[in-house]
C-alpha cells in the first residue's frame, strides 16, 4: 500500500512528468522553471478569466497546446505557470509509463497498478452504485499517477461478437450503457481527473478500423450508437471525449462535422476537449474547423532525426501557417485554447484536487466486488455448482486460461500490475481440503505439442471428481485485442474438441469461460455447467474461487446476447456488405435491430440472451403492477413488483423492465430495455422494487422531423429477469 506525499523530492517530480534518464536533459529545464514561476501560481484574476489569459498567449503558444508534444502529453507554457496536460490509457487501470517520443515503455519502478475488471464485466454488475465506486478507486489511481485525463471508459456499442475491442466496452444495449456510465464519469472526475469517453463514434469493429467508412441510418445512429456518449456529456458532465479512427458518411469522426459540431458541441451543450484517437488524424482544414481541439498521436514528420516532430502535426505548424497568413481567423484558435484551459482548472490547475493514491486495499476490494458481482452463471445442471470446500474430493483444472496472466496484453490497455492472482492460484486456496491436479490441455502456443496436451488432460479428468475448464479466449491478436478482429466465432485452440472428448470420461465438468466477448457453444449441452467470468484484473483468481465454492453466490447478468452461430447474429446476417464492409464501406443493414433487439424481433433464439444470469438460489417475481394504465407525455411509468428468495441462501437479482408498442406506424423492435434494478434478498425474505420510466423516454427519433417523437397508443411492459424470462406483460396507453 502507498499513500503519496504531499512534498517530493525535485527528481521525483521529473518522473511524474513521464521523462526518463534518456530524454530527461531539455525537460528539467521545463520542470525547474514550472518550479519557478509556480505550477498553481495563476492569480485570481487570471484564474476567473480564461480570456484573459490568452490575450497573454502568444499564436505559437496556443498552437503548441492544440496537439501533441510527446506521445502522452501536450505543452503547457511554463512562463505564465501553465502545466502540461498528461494523459494515460485506459479504462481498467492506468497505463504504465511510456518513453517520451516511441512507444517502448519506460521501464520505471513506481508504475505498477491495480487492474480493475474490463467494462464488459462491470457492465455485467448492472449495478450503477458499483459504477461509480469502480470510477472514484481508477480516478484516485490515475491522480497518484500524475495524470490529468484518463482515456476512458469506453462505451461503444457491441455489435459483432468478432470485435476484438468489445471487452472494454459495455455490451450491447445503450440504455445499460447510458445508465453505468455515468457514475463511472462522475467517480472519476471527483478526483480532478477528466474522463475521456471513447470512441466517438461508431467505432464498433478493428478491421480496417482507420479507414472504413460506416454508413447507418439517423435513426440508429440516434438510437443505438450514441445513447451512452450522451448521457455521458449531458448527466455525466464528462470533460474530455475521443474520437473514433473509422469514418462516418465519407468524413474521419476525429473532425467530423457532424458527429463533433453538430452533434456533440451545438445539440449536446459539449464544453470539454476533443482529443482525436492517436493518429486519428488526417486532413488539416478539417481539424480546424469540424471540432477537434487536441490532436494526439504518431507525428506526421517521420524523420527521426528530428527531437521533437510533433510540430508538423496537422494541427502544428500547418494551422500556424494559415492563421498567420490570415486564411484562418483567430478566434478558431482560441475557441480550442479557451476549451483546453477550461479543462485544465478542473484538472491541473484545481488547486483543490485530492492526491491520489494507488494500490490501497479498498481499490483490490473494488476490484473483488465488482469481479464477484459481474462474473454469469450462464447454466448449472444438477446444481454442480457451487462446490464444497469442506469436501476432501480431486478436482482437475484444465486450460491454459487457468494459469495465463490477462492483464498485459490487448492493445492500450494492457497493464502493468501490482498483483494479479490467477485461477488456478485462487481455487488452490480456495479449495484446501481437496486435492487438485492441474493440466493445461491446450496452448495458444504454436510450438507447443496441443495433442500431447490433450491426452495428459484428459488422463487427469478420468480420475476426478469435478472437472473445471478454465478457457475462453485471450488477449492475444485476433482474440480479445485491439487492432484486429477475431477470425472465428468458435473457441480458439482446438477448445471445443477438448471439452466434448473430456466429457465423454467425466460429466461433472463446468467451463469457466474467460473473455470478452461471446463464443460459439456448440459444445454447452455435454457440460453440466457454464461460467462467464470475463477479464477480472487484479483479483480474478480470488473472484472465480469464491464463486466456484458458493462463497459468493453468482449474479451477473450478460451485456450482450450470445448467438447460437455468427449468422444468427444481425451485423453478420447480411454478409461482408455490413460486416466487415466491402471497398471500405460499410452498412449497418440490420440498422437499430442489434443485438436482443435482432433475436426477439426475428424470433432467433440466442444460445444465451441479454440479460441472463443464474442464481444458487430461486427468486419469485410477484405482485407486478403498473400505478395506472393511461399515461400522458409529461408522466412516469411506475412499474412495482416484489422480489422473494424461496431458495436457500441469500443473494441479489435484477429486475428488468422492457418495453415495445404495439401496432406501431414504425419499425420498432418487440422491446428495448427501459430499467433495471438490482436488490439483494435474503433467503425466505422478499424486497419491494420500484422502478420509474418516464414517457419521454419511449419516443424513437423521427428522421423527418430530425428530433425525437413520442408515437401515442398502446405500450406493452415486460417485466422479467432477462429478456427472454419474461414474468408478466402489462398493456399501457399512452394519451
Amino acid at each position: 500500500m502507498k499513500i503519496e506525499k504531499k512534498f517530493q523530492p525535485f527528481t521525483v517530480l521529473v518522473n511524474n512528468f513521464g521523462f526518463n534518464k534518456s530524454n530527461s536533459y531539455c525537460l528539467k529545464k521545463i520542470s525547474i522553471k514550472l518550479l519557478l514561476f509556480g505550477f498553481f501560481s495563476l492569480s485570481a484574476q487570471d484564474t476567473n478569466s480564461i480570456e484573459n489569459i490568452i490575450s497573454k498567449l502568444s499564436i505559437e503558444e496556443k498552437i503548441a497546446m492544440c496537439h501533441a508534444q510527446s506521445k502522452f502529453s501536450s505543452s503547457g507554457v511554463p512562463r505564465l505557470g501553465i502545466p502540461e496536460l498528461w494523459m494515460s490509457d485506459g479504462p481498467h487501470g492506468i497505463r504504465a509509463e511510456m518513453n517520451w517520443d516511441d512507444w517502448q515503455y519506460a521501464n520505471w519502478s513506481n508504475d505498477y497498478v491495480t487492474a480493475f475488471p474490463a467494462l464488459t464485466c462491470l457492465a455485467a454488475t448492472f449495478n450503477p452504485d458499483l459504477s461509480f465506486e469502480y470510477g472514484i478507486n481508477l480516478g484516485e489511481e490515475a491522480r497518484y499517477r500524475k495524470k490529468d485525463v484518463l482515456l476512458g471508459p469506453g462505451v461503444n456499442i457491441y455489435r459483432t461478437p468478432l470485435n476484438g475491442r468489445n471487452f472494454e466496452y459495455m455490451g450491447e444495449d445503450p440504455f445499460l450503457a447510458a445508465k453505468m456510465v455515468v457514475p463511472y464519469v462522475r467517480g472519476v472526475q471527483e478526483n480532478g481527473v477528466a474522463a475521456c469517453v471513447k470512441h466517438f463514434a461508431l467505432n464498433n469493429q478493428e478491421q480496417w478500423r482507420g479507414h472504413i467508412n460506416v454508413e447507418v441510418s439517423d435513426r440508429a445512429l440516434h438510437e443505438i450508437y450514441l445513447p451512452a456518449f450522451k448521457s455521458a456529456i449531458v448527466e455525466g458532465n464528462a470533460w474530455a471525449i475521443m474520437g473514433a479512427y473509422n469514418k462516418f458518411r465519407g468524413q474521419h469522426c476525429c473532425h467530423n462535422k457532424i458527429l463533433l459540431n453538430g452533434i456533440l458541441k451545438d445539440s449536446w451543450g459539449f464544453d470539454g476537449v476533443v482529443i482525436s484517437d492517436w493518429a486519428g488524424t488526417h486532413n488539416t482544414n478539417e481539424a480546424i474547423y469540424n471540432g477537434l481541439d487536441i490532436e494526439m498521436g504518431t507525428p506526421s514528420n517521420k524523420n527521426k532525426s528530428v527531437r521533437f516532430p510533433y510540430d508538423s502535426n496537422f494541427l502544428g505548424n500547418s494551422f500556424l501557417d494559415k492563421i498567420i497568413n490570415g486564411e484562418v481567423s483567430e478566434r478558431v484558435l482560441n475557441e480550442k485554447v479557451a476549451r483546453i484551459l477550461k479543462l485544465m482548472f478542473r484538472t491541473s490547475l484545481n488547486k483543490n484536487r485530492p492526491y491520489g493514491n494507488i494500490n490501497y486495499e479498498s481499490h483490490y476490494k473494488t476490484a473483488y466486488d465488482v469481479a464477484t458481482e459481474g462474473v454469469v452463471l450462464l447454466k448449472n445442471s444438477n446444481n454442480l455448482l457451487p462446490i464444497d470446500i469442506s469436501k476432501k474430493i480431486r478436482i482437475a483444472v484444465i486450460g491454459e486460461n487457468a494459469e495465463k496472466k490477462m492483464s498485459s496484453g490487448g492493445g492500450s490497455s494492457e497493464l502493468k500490475v501490482d498483483k494479479e492472482v490467477s485461477p488456478l492460484y485462487g481455487i488452490i486456496k480456495e479449495f484446501n481440503n481437496a486435492t487438485i491436479e492441474y493440466a493445461k490441455g491446450y496452448s495458444s502456443d504454436d510450438n507447443q505439442n496441443n495433442r500431447q496436451l490433450k491426452s495428459k488432460a484428459i488422463a487427469l479428468a478420468k480420475d476426478a471428481d469435478v472437472v473445471l475448464f478454465i478457457g475462453g479466449l485471450n488477449k492475444n491478436s485476433f482474440q480479445d485485442s485491439e487492432a484486429s478482429d477475431r477470425k472465428a466465432f468458435k473457441l480458439p485452440y482446438g477448445q471445443p474438441e477438448l471439452i466434448k472428448e473430456i466429457s465423454k470420461h467425466n460429466k461433472n465438468m463446468a467451463v469457466i469461460l474467460i473473455s470478452g466477448n461471446a463464443v460459439k457453444t456448440s459444445w454447452k449441452y455435454d457440460v453440466k455447467s457454464i461460467v462467464q467470468s470475463w477479464y477480472l484484473g487484479s483479483e480474478a483468481g480470488n473472484a472465480i474461487a469464491s464463486i466456484l465454492s458458493g462463497e459468493i453466490n453468482p449474479s451477473g447478468k450478460l451485456p450482450f446476447s450470445f448467438p447460437e452461430k455468427l449468422s444468427d447474429n444481425g451485423a453478420h446476417h447480411y454478409g461482408e456488405i455490413s460486416y466487415p464492409g466491402k471497398n471500405n464501406s460499410q452498412l449497418y443493414k440490420e440498422d437499430i435491430l442489434v443485438g436482443y433487439r435482432w433475436h426477439d424481433t426475428k424470433n432467433i433464439i440466442p444460445s444465451f440472451c441479454f440479460g441472463h444470469g443464474l442464481s444458487y438460489t430461486t427468486f419469485e417475481l410477484f405482485d407486478i403492477n403498473t400505478n395506472k394504465n393511461k399515461y400522458r407525455l409529461n408522466e412516469k411509468i411506475n412499474v412495482a413488483c416484489k422480489v422473494r428468495n424461496i431458495g436457500n441462501v441469500e443473494g441479489k437479482e435484477v429486475v428488468q423492465v422492457y418495453v415495445g408498442k404495439e401496432n406501431s406506424k414504425v419499425k420498432r423492435p418487440k422491446k428495448e430495455l427501459k430499467g433495471f434494478k438490482k436488490v439483494e434478498v435474503n433467503r425466505n425474505e422478499y424486497v419491494e422494487v420500484n422502478i420509474n420510466i418516464p414517457v419521454k423516454e419511449l419516443a424513437y427519433y423521427d428522421e423527418n422531423i430530425a428530433s425525437w417523437k413520442i408515437e401515442k397508443g398502446n405500450y406493452i411492459i415486460y417485466i422479467g429477469n432477462s429478456s427472454r424470462a419474461i414474468v408478466k406483460e402489462i398493456k399501457i396507453k399512452i394519451l
